[in-house]
């Protein structure tokens, strides 16, 4: 992997066909999707909106958080989730079947530790109050966070509370701290927040995957799964070529002026086709390396009690080989 010190993109400029409903759309429903508010997951939001997403293949279902994106998973409601690798482990862990079939980003900063001004420092987090959500992200930048401070979280209180509410939290002096994410990141950091950690020293640790359930990677759903896939990559080459129109178009869904919108993505690499092809594809992933280092790091913070076996876990089948890079 490269620096995540700046905003980069690594797109597979492509001209990708979008599948249009037809005889070879068997399913009897579109495949649903949950997602919740965060960058990475914005282009294919983005798709919908612009009309390039057929509702009639696949459907987005808005969630507040992972853990609403989880449990939607398990009930059955949603067939899919934009998850963060780390909880599809624990997932599996867990009993549910997913597999990755695409990476959407590799957090380069945008995941953070933030504190009052008057902490200058992650050892000064000793007896303070951090605000954090669960799930398995939140708890990893935690544990790492008090490992680079020398700090247990016995001798920190956190409060448990969703990332959206973190803003009004803070402005009613709720919380000393928290472990929080764009575009919410930004809202604390203009309430005078200072950053004291971000995934930058955990590099390749957190990365947002689109997470299917086995049981609808089959021929009948494969077409709805390329649609999407494909119109995620379309929105993303769109942003890319045309920054300023995109943040116009995704500004009310991220709760953020037109003006702010780029910048939350300064902490994010984006994948595009052959990005993610040369991650995903081939009898030896690029990505397994990671994986693996992932999984001893969740088994040794006690995130899950043994390495995910990996099997599989990662199905690139679904991805478009068609691209050209410019």
């Amino acid at each position: 992997m490269v620096s995540r010190r700046r905003l980069m993109m690594f797109l597979g400029f492509s001209t990708l066909t979008l599948a249009l409903p037809g005889c070879e759309w068997l399913a009897d429903r579109p495949i649903s999707i949950g997602a919740y508010v965060w960058p990475g997951y914005e282009p294919m939001f983005l798709a919908r909106n612009q009309g390039w997403l057929d509702g009639q293949q696949v459907r987005l279902v808005e969630t507040a958080s992972t853990t609403d994106s989880l449990k939607a998973l398990t009930e059955g409601r949603v067939d899919g989730a934009a998850l963060t690798l780390d909880e599809v482990l624990k997932a599996r862990a867990s009993g549910l079947p997913l597999s990755v079939v695409m990476i959407f980003d590799i957090s380069a900063g945008a995941d953070m530790v933030v504190a009052q001004p008057g902490i200058k420092n992650l050892a000064g987090l000793k007896g303070r109050r951090i605000g954090i959500e669960q799930g398995a992200v939140g708890e990893l930048m935690l544990t790492e966070a008090l490992r680079a401070a020398g700090l247990t979280k016995e001798e920190v209180t956190l409060v448990m509370l969703p990332v959206a509410q973190q803003s009004d939290a803070w402005s009613g002096n709720q919380l000393d701290a928290a472990v929080t994410f764009e575009p919410a990141a930004s809202k604390l950091l203009g309430q005078g927040a200072c950053k004291l950690f971000d995934s930058r020293q955990i590099p390749n640790l957190i990365v947002d995957v689109l997470a299917i359930r086995n049981d609808v990677l089959d021929r009948s759903h494969a077409r709805a799964i390329r649609h999407l896939i494909a119109a995620h990559f379309r929105a993303l080459n769109h942003l890319t070529r045309n920054p300023q129109d995109t943040a116009y178009r995704m500004a009310p869904r991220l709760g953020l002026p037109a003006a702010h919108v780029l910048s939350v993505f300064k902490g994010l690499m984006l994948p595009g086709a052959a990005e993610n092809y040369r991650l995903l594809a081939g009898t030896s992933p690029e990505l397994l390396p990671d994986v693996r280092k992932l999984s001893a790091a969740m088994v040794k913070n006690g995130l899950l009690k043994e390495d995910d076996p990996l099997t599989a876990l990662i199905r690139a089948d679904f991805l478009p080989t068609d691209f050209q890079q410019d």
